[in-house]
C-alpha cells in the first residue's frame, strides 16, 4: 500500500507559501516530540506528495501520511519509499498491520466514529490518541479530515 487518497480542497493551508516540499516536511516534524523519520524527503508534484525515509515504526509511518495528506491541496500521498525499521528488519517476523484511514463526514462525531469501528462509543480516546498529530482538539473534527483508525485491544 503505497498510494492514499485524499480530498484536496480540505485540510491546512500551508501549500502556496514558497517551496511547498519544504512546508510539509516542517509540518510532519513539528508535529512529532522527537524526529519521526529518519532521513525524510518530501517531494510535491501538482497535488501529490511523496515521501521517503524509515520511520521508527507504523503508527509513526501512518501519521506522517496523515500529516501530508491533510493539507489543502494534496489529493495523494505516496509512500512506497517509506519505510520502517519494522520492515527493514531482517529478524522481523511481524506481520505487517492493514492500514485503516477514515474520512470524516459532515455530521461524524468520534463517539459514532469510536461505534462504527469498535461497537463501542467509549473507545473514541483511542482514535484521538492515534490522531494527535491531527486532531489538536477531540471537539473539532472537521468533513474531509482524515484519520486512522488503529487496531484496539482489549
Amino acid at each position: 500500500m503505497g498510494f492514499f487518497d485524499f480530498i484536496s480542497d480540505a485540510g491546512k493551508k500551508i501549500l502556496g507559501k514558497g517551496d511547498d516540499a519544504a512546508a510539509i516536511k516542517e509540518e510532519i516534524e513539528s508535529s512529532f516530540s522527537e524526529l519521526p523519520v529518519d532521513g525524510l524527503t518530501v517531494g510535491v508534484e501538482g497535488d501529490r506528495v511523496d515521501l521517503a525515509g524509515v520511520a521508527q515504526n507504523y503508527p509513526t509511518r501512518e501519521k506522517a501520511i496523515l500529516i501530508a495528506g491533510n493539507v489543502e491541496g494534496i489529493a495523494q500521498v505516496n509512500a512506497d519509499q517509506l519505510v520502517t525499521m519494522e520492515q527493514i528488519s531482517e529478524d522481523s517476523t511481524r506481520e505487517i498491520p492493514e492500514e485503516i484511514f477514515y474520512s470524516i463526514a459532515k455530521g461524524d462525531t468520534l463517539w459514532g466514529i469510536a461505534d462504527k469501528f469498535y461497537d463501542d462509543g467509549s473507545k473514541y480516546t483511542h482514535i484521538v490518541e492515534a490522531n494527535l498529530e491531527v486532531i489538536k482538539d477531540a471537539d473539532l473534527i472537521y468533513p474531509g479530515q482524515m484519520i486512522r483508525i488503529p487496531e484496539v485491544l482489549a
